[in-house]
C-alpha cells in the first residue's frame, strides 16, 4: 500500500515542535511491513499557502496513491488535488472549534472517503450531514520509545536545573490561552514552573522527567497527548477532565483528573513536591495509545475503505 500524508503540521528547522505527533505517526506507519509512506508538508498560513500547496500536489504524485491522508481539516482541500484511490482527513481540534475553520473543514468532508478525529469527544462535534458514514477516532499516539523514564537527577543535570529543588512542568506554549498557563501558575505558587515552547521533540522527555509533576489544566483538548507523554515517563500528572485524561487517569494512584480547583490540585500535588523522585505506574496506562498501536488502527481504517460498501472512483480537485 502506498500512502501520502498531507499536513501543515510537521516539524521543521524553524519550528521543531510543530506537529511532532504527526511525524511520530508517520514513523510508526513506516515501521509496518508492506506500507510505503510519503509526506507532503507545508507551512501553515492563509489562503495562498493552501492554494500553493494544491498546485504543488497536482504535480507531486503522477502515480496514484492508495490513500491520501490529510492532517488538520483545512489541509483536506489541497490534499484533494493529489491523485489517490481514497482520501482521508484527521481533524485535530481547532479545525472544528474555530468558527471559520470549522465551516471550511466541514465543507471539505464531502470530498473525502474517511473522516476522522483524534478523540471521541471531538468526533461528536462533526454533524451527521457532514460525515454521513460516521467518524473514525484515530489518535496519533505517544512514542513509547522516546518517552520513557529517565533518572530525574540525570534529566535535571542535562537541562542545567538544580537537582535538589522541586519543579513542575506546563507542557505547552504559555501563549495558547486554552492551555491555561494562568491556572498552572496559580497551583505552582512559589515552586518553579517550567513551560514548553518550541522545544525540539527529542528534548521534551528530559523536561518531563525533570519535573516532579506535569500540570495540564486546559479548558479543552483535541486529544491531550501531553498526559500520555507524562504517563509514558511514569511522571505524575494532574489534568482537567478533557480529551483523553478521564480515560487514562481513572484509578491511577498518584494522578489527578478533575475540575480545576487551586486547593484541591495543591493537595493532590503536595506528596509529589515532597518526594525526591515521585513516580506513578503510568506506562501501562499509556501503552494502549502508543504511536505503533495507533498506526495499526489507521491502517485498519484505510483497509476498510476497500471492504464491503466501498466507494469507487478517484477523488480529485475537479
Amino acid at each position: 500500500m502506498r500512502a501520502l500524508i498531507v499536513t501543515n503540521m510537521y516539524p521543521s528547522a524553524r519550528r521543531p515542535a510543530l506537529g511532532s505527533f504527526v511525524r511520530d505517526q508517520v514513523r510508526a506507519l513506516g515501521r509496518i511491513p508492506g506500507l510505503h509512506v510519503e509526506v507532503f508538508g507545508f507551512a501553515p498560513g492563509g489562503p495562498r499557502a493552501y492554494a500553493g500547496a494544491a498546485a504543488r500536489l497536482r504535480r507531486f504524485a503522477p502515480e496514484r496513491f492508495d490513500i491520501v491522508h490529510a492532517h488538520f481539516g483545512l489541509t483536506a482541500w489541497p490534499a484533494i488535488a493529489a491523485s489517490g484511490r481514497h482520501h482521508a482527513v484527521t481533524m485535530h481540534g481547532t479545525d472544528l472549534t474555530h468558527p471559520r475553520s470549522r465551516a471550511i473543514t466541514l465543507a471539505a468532508l464531502r470530498f473525502t472517503d474517511l473522516a476522522a478525529t483524534v478523540s471521541a469527544p471531538l468526533a461528536e462535534r462533526v454533524p451527521r450531514w457532514a460525515a454521513p458514514r460516521g467518524v473514525a477516532v484515530l489518535p496519533c499516539g505517544v512514542d513509547m520509545q522516546r518517552f520513557r523514564p529517565i533518572d530525574r537527577a540525570e534529566a535535571r543535570g542535562a537541562l542545567g536545573l538544580p537537582r535538589d529543588r522541586p519543579c513542575l512542568l506546563f507542557p505547552a506554549d504559555p501563549s495558547r490561552p486554552e492551555k491555561r498557563h494562568d491556572r498552572a501558575l496559580a497551583v505552582a505558587g512559589e515552586v518553579r514552573l517550567l513551560a514548553l515552547g518550541d522545544i525540539a521533540p527529542e528534548h521534551v522527555p528530559l523536561w518531563v522527567n525533570a519535573a516532579n509533576a506535569v500540570l495540564v489544566p486546559s479548558d479543552r483538548e483535541g486529544f491531550g497527548l501531553a498526559v500520555l507523554e507524562a504517563l509514558a515517563c511514569d511522571v505524575p500528572v494532574l489534568a482537567t477532565p478533557v480529551g483523553i485524561a478521564p480515560e487514562v487517569l481513572a484509578d491511577l494512584p498518584g494522578a489527578h483528573c478533575g475540575a480545576f480547583d487551586v486547593g484541591v490540585w495543591r493537595e493532590a500535588l503536595a506528596p509529589h513536591l515532597a518526594a525526591a523522585d515521585p513516580r506513578v505506574d503510568g506506562r501501562r496506562h499509556a501503552e494502549p495509545f502508543s504511536s505503533d498501536r495507533m498506526a495499526e488502527r489507521v491502517l485498519a481504517a484505510w483497509q476498510a475503505l476497500d471492504g464491503p460498501g466501498k466507494r469507487d472512483g478517484v477523488r480529485n480537485s475537479g
